[in-house]
């Protein structure tokens, strides 16, 4: 039989290994992990990578809204002709979407990237320089008030986005 002493001494020692944090040993990252955060940190890579995605994602999102429009002579067209119709309407809206949302992350993801760099620090005024540079890129067609106003909206906007996600604490 054990000792009832010995089993309530196991009994507290475990427990208190329980409690006890378990501490890891650091592990330092292999060159190939290095290697890939010095590509990723490059605002060019990081810049043609957000508006290669954006374009995707511009497509589908064109895809979607095309294939909402309707034709207006919808009585006068017969099915096949407002298959065509409407296939083109989604081919021409998701090329026009693609386009713009690739230019939107390519300019938004290169001024963040690049205000980061020359201010070395990352923080939400570099989402809000971002925000405006794209606006106003976007919006620069319209005049300068059109160019003052998108780049006052983009600026709120990417701000709440930033803030929404709570990126910056």
């Amino acid at each position: 039989m054990s000792d009832p002493a010995t089993e309530s001494n196991d009994a507290h020692s475990s427990s208190q290994e329980a409690k006890k944090p378990q501490i890891e040993p650091i592990r330092m990252p292999t060159v190939e992990e290095i290697r890939g955060q010095d590509i990723w940190n490059n605002c060019a890579v990081r810049s043609v990578v957000s508006g290669v995605m954006g374009g995707g994602l511009g497509l589908f999102m064109g895809m979607f809204l095309g294939a909402l429009d309707n034709p207006i002579m919808q009585e006068e067209m017969t099915t096949r002709q407002q298959i065509v119709y409407q296939a083109k309407q989604m081919g021409r809206r998701s090329w026009s979407s693609c386009k713009t949302f690739a230019v939107m992350g390519l300019v938004f993801s290169a001024a963040e990237c690049t205000v980061e760099k020359v201010r070395a620090k990352h923080d939400i005024t570099n989402t809000a320089v971002a925000g405006c540079v794209t606006g106003g890129a976007l919006s620069a067609r319209g005049g300068p008030k059109a160019a003052c106003m998108g780049c006052a909206g983009f600026a709120t906007f990417s701000v709440l986005i930033e803030k929404f996600l709570d990126r910056y604490h």
